[in-house]
């Protein structure tokens, strides 16, 4: 796998590394094939059970590598191939049953909001920017941002971004609900630490409990849209059903009933 992407798997947690710092991780056609296979071996591995994206350097992920496109790129066919390598491995986060949480310091714009969007959990640090940015340079929305960005902040904000030339503060979009958590630091390189730390925290929390239903609970939501309100609900029955029937369902809920009579004494 290329250095593009760092990936490791510890103790059930895979950990993917954007690395592209000097290029504010932006994609390139390396950046493109090493996302779109560590992504898709993450999300096929049953030792993985929680997913962490991060990025190394100052930002997060400045979307497409501009430089890149004027210089290798004679038409708008390249570029058509390679958003949709990219958009294999966001379909194998956003469609598989893994929780992902994103450690997103620095700035983030253009199709790293897309990538940011494909995860289901995002850290901030207090000085981050999130943006769309794509019309600044004559370009459309792609890597999700178009279908994933208004079910996240509504149809209304979702133009208010991608009409105008406007970085969100991390307040900002925490309000707005891009974003779930902000952690501040004492300078740039203390608070991109203390994200990836924070980050590290919510998935190990996920996999200290019952990761499977969490994982679950993540894809009855990000698959919802494709089906009916009864063919939801439908869904939801036999999910939780299969859930019931897993060792560690069954061991929790004994538990928990156990515990409940014990109170009840």
């Amino acid at each position: 796998m290329s250095d593009a992407v760092l990936f490791s798997v510890d103790e059930g947690l895979a950990r993917l590394t954007l690395n592209r710092p000097t290029r504010l991780n932006a994609f390139s056609a390396d950046l493109a094939h090493a996302w779109r296979d560590a992504t898709t071996e993450a999300t096929s591995r049953d030792d993985v059970r929680a997913i962490m994206l991060d990025a190394a350097g100052a930002s997060f992920c400045a979307g497409g590598d501009v430089l890149d496109m004027a210089n290798t790129m004679p038409d708008g066919r390249p570029l058509t191939e390679l958003a949709g390598v990219i958009n294999e491995g966001i379909r194998a986060l956003t469609e598989s049953a893994i929780p992902v949480v994103a450690a997103a310091h620095g700035t983030t714009a253009g199709g790293g909001l897309g990538i940011l969007l494909s995860t289901d959990y995002a850290v901030v640090g207090g000085r981050s920017k999130l943006g769309s940015l794509y019309a600044n340079i004559g370009l459309t929305p792609d890597l999700s941002v178009s279908a994933h960005l208004a079910d996240a902040v509504g149809s209304r904000r979702a133009l208010q971004l991608v009409l105008q030339d406007r970085l969100l503060t991390a307040e900002e979009a925490l309000e707005w609900g891009l974003v779930a958590e902000i952690v501040s630091g004492e300078g740039a390189v203390d608070e991109a630490d203390r994200v990836r730390a924070r980050a590290e925290e919510i998935a190990r929390f996920w996999l200290a409990g019952a990761a499977g239903a969490y994982g679950q609970a993540k894809r009855l939501i990000r698959s919802q849209p494709s089906r009916t309100f009864a063919e939801q609900l439908d869904e939801e029955a036999r999910s939780i059903g299969a859930a019931f029937d897993t060792p560690d369902a069954r061991a929790r809920v004994a538990a928990f009933a156990a515990a409940s009579a014990k109170k009840a004494r």
